[in-house]
């Protein structure tokens, strides 16, 4: 089996060096607990997966510490939360550092724990799926922004990303990369073991409701998100939908895109959008076979959108960044009468906001980038550089302030 290095090592590393408790959070399958026993082999390793050693963590945990001692890492820690208050003990008599690492799938279920046990002796860090620079062994990890200083360092690293479709139509789960999976057997085994591990412990809706609804929302990927749009075919009331909605979030399996907010922005939709993290996952749920005819699609540019999205993200969780502060969109009436404006993404870093479109084409214009300046409506922040990703070969510059760029810069 090949093992690929994995962008988050180096400051993984730095954060179990200095940090008392680190933990790190992910979806299923996307290479948590081998990249830990990877990295450090020197842990020994408790898996709440197993029944037998979660029960003894919950009823005798002094005798649970004894059979495994530290350095100790706890894989699935959202399993058995109460362990959590006996680890605070354990830390709180102690200086050495690095001595729990954990691991877990359900990111806001283990936050709420840690806030509530380990605060200010956690450190958090989320592990994405394989990026494109970690796929084509592109060892630069500095997130995406689109500064004069970024592009400069990143042109020093650039790949050509060949075959991009068969990437996005693949999807970013290790496995794949790792040996010759056949690729509806990968995702057919992926959901069912989501279904059966995760969602059981959740929600109480039956396999194929919950299957029907997944199916719903990755059909709208890369769109604002209307939760009676998809009650309505799913069959379930909206509520209901809300609920899911939170669970898949929690599970990492999609991403909530807030739009950016201002009091200068008075027209601005409010209404969040919706992103699968994987391609490939989507592509299965859809029935979308193979990589041509995805590519030939009428959903091709949403799924193009929603890839080049979950790539910047990756860039931010591997550099160990929040982006939820960071990362928004725009969309509204802000800029003239009729008709409504959209920035794809705004970047938002050190009071400057850097408006970004993605678009599937090899050809740009200038007339892409036509919303940005609604935000030099926004008097406490600057614009900068306007962007187009899109499938250019080089980067072109169309305006002074708008460059195309080629998605091997991200």
């Amino acid at each position: 089996m090949t093992y690929i290095d994995r962008a988050i090592t180096s400051v993984m590393r730095s954060r179990v060096s200095t940090s008392k408790c680190f933990l790190l959070t992910g979806a299923r399958q996307v290479g948590k607990s081998t990249l830990i026993k990877h990295v450090f082999p020197e842990y020994n390793r408790a898996n709440f997966d197993d029944r037998l050693t979660r029960i003894q963590a919950r009823e005798e945990p002094k005798l649970f510490f004894m059979n495994n001692p530290r350095p100790l890492f706890i894989d699935e820690v959202q399993k058995e939360n109460s362990i959590l208050e006996e680890i605070k003990l354990i830390v709180d008599e102690s200086d050495s550092r690095g001595q729990f690492i954990m691991s877990g799938s359900q990111k806001l279920e283990l936050m709420k724990g840690m806030s509530e046990s380990l605060a200010g002796r956690v450190s958090v860090m989320e592990l994405p799926g394989l990026s494109l620079r970690e796929i084509n062994g592109v060892s630069f990890n500095r997130h995406f922004v689109p500064t004069e200083e970024y592009l400069a360092a990143r042109e020093n690293e650039l790949k050509p990303y060949n075959q991009i479709w068969d990437i996005i139509h693949k999807g970013s789960y290790p496995e794949l990369y790792d040996i010759e999976r056949d690729w509806q057997d990968y995702y057919s085994s992926y959901v069912a073991t989501y279904l059966e591990r995760d969602i059981n412990e959740l929600i109480s809706a039956d396999s194929i409701t919950f299957t029907k609804f997944m199916t719903a929302v990755a059909a709208r990927t890369g769109e604002m998100l209307n939760y009676a749009n998809i009650a309505s075919d799913v069959g379930v009331s909206e509520p209901t939908i809300k609920s899911w909605v939170s669970v898949l979030e929690r599970t990492g399996i999609v991403y909530i895109l807030q739009p950016y907010s201002a009091s200068a922005l008075s027209r601005a939709v409010k209404t969040p959008k919706i992103y699968f993290r994987d391609t490939g996952l989507v592509c299965y749920l859809t029935r979308w076979l193979t990589a041509d005819a995805l590519k030939n699609s009428a959903v091709a540019g949403n799924i193009f959108e929603t890839f080049v999205v979950s790539e910047i993200l990756k860039s931010y969780s591997n550099e160990g960044r929040d982006y939820r502060f960071s990362i928004f969109y725009y969309r509204g009436k802000d800029k003239r009468a009729s008709g409504e404006n959209e920035i794809d993404l705004v970047i938002q870093e050190d009071g400057i906001l850097y408006p970004i479109e993605i678009k599937m084409t090899g050809n740009p214009k200038a007339a892409m980038g036509a919303a940005n300046p609604v935000l030099d409506k926004i008097q406490d922040r600057k614009r900068g550089m306007g962007i187009i990703l899109c499938l250019i070969d080089k980067k072109t510059y169309l305006r002074e302030n708008l460059i195309a760029l080629p998605i091997e810069y991200i």
